[in-house]
């Protein structure tokens, strides 16, 4: 009898439904934006490819460990690129070429294999694999692991910078958004709608993971190549980040990192800019950003620049098959009213 009173007491398929809805229409709690509690601040560059997130790192990094940081760089970048600046061009053999080499020689390998310095800057690259071979997101959450095999949970340092490529959505890629890895994100942009197309895609998946339970929130954006427009700043005001530094477009910039020279040094002429940098990025607390819609996005920027006036005109049946296009008849069943 205990049994069938339960049963009758059971809620209704309608209750369950409401039930559900208000639990979804419950809004995820605020980000936090009190400054990291963790003794090392892991945080995550990302930006379109090409944009200038090695430049934007290698200088960072090499003011950071000036100012008497422990600094950690790492380049998640299947093209393995982030580390050639600070290394003056030289290639930084990487985590999974060198596994791979080791592991067919039956060794093991050790953090002096990967992991080198300049300056009191610490820096590493994961790789990827060659072109048509494998999955460049795998090869970053591969890399990730042996990372941890070598004792990554466990390293001393003030800070860990990710370099990470905006432009592809894979998981692997949004390793440290998807997995809390880091406590903040940092996005790369310029005055151009696709640098700042990536930015605001890593917005949503910021925004999506939170959304998830995730504790990730956007640090601010460093504008790179800046000439003035002003788009990548009313971009960051309208999600509702700050603007952590302003890199100008500028001839001696762009010279000296062609010849993989740091320009961020102590008592250069653009060290007040990655001194003010660094102190940007240490002590900015993670946002919870607004990404905007693709109208918005292009609303940034004139209408003739981006095509925003142009209207879309439907396509015909004729338009696909040409001249000699038929028109079939319907075989939908249409009921008329009793």
């Amino acid at each position: 009898m205990t049994e069938l009173i339960g049963l009758n007491n059971r809620p209704s398929g309608t209750d369950i439904t409401e039930a559900l809805r208000a639990e979804a229409r419950i809004e995820p709690d605020p980000v936090e934006t009190s400054p990291p509690t963790k003794e090392t601040q892991i945080i995550a560059i990302y930006g379109k490819g090409g944009i200038g997130k090695s430049f934007t790192l290698a200088n960072l990094s090499y003011m950071m460990a000036q100012q008497g940081k422990k600094v950690l760089l790492i380049g998640c970048d299947p093209k393995s690129d982030t580390t050639s600046l600070l290394f003056h061009g030289r290639a930084c053999p990487t985590i999974i070429e060198t596994s791979s080499r080791k592991k067919a020689s039956g060794e093991e390998v050790e953090i002096g294999d990967v992991c080198f310095k300049r300056d009191g800057v610490y820096a590493m690259e994961l790789g990827g694999p060659e072109v048509g071979r494998g999955c460049g997101g795998r090869g970053i959450i591969h890399g990730f692991e042996l990372l941890e095999k070598l004792g990554f949970h466990d390293w001393d340092f003030d800070y860990v910078l990710l370099d990470f490529l905006g432009d592809v959505v894979c998981g692997g890629f949004g390793l440290p958004i998807a997995r809390d890895m880091c406590q903040k994100v940092i996005v790369v942009g310029s005055n151009d709608l696709q640098s700042l197309y990536v930015a605001n895609n890593v917005c949503s998946a910021v925004e999506y993971f939170r959304k998830l339970g995730g504790n990730v929130g956007v640090a601010g954006m460093v504008i790179n190549k800046d000439d003035g427009t002003g788009e990548a700043a009313a971009f960051a005001e309208r999600v509702g980040i700050p603007v952590l530094s302003a890199i100008p477009a500028d001839e001696d910039i762009r010279r000296k990192s062609a010849n993989y020279q740091i320009v961020g040094r102590p008592g250069d002429r653009w060290a007040p800019l990655f001194e003010m940098l660094g102190e940007n990025v240490a002590e900015a607390p993670p946002v919870h950003p607004t990404p905007l819609s693709q109208d918005d996005l292009l609303g940034l920027f004139a209408a003739e620049e981006t095509g925003a006036d142009v209207m879309l005109e439907p396509a015909t049946v004729a338009d696909m098959c040409g001249k000699d296009a038929v028109e079939k008849t319907s075989l939908e069943v249409i009921y008329e009213e009793i």
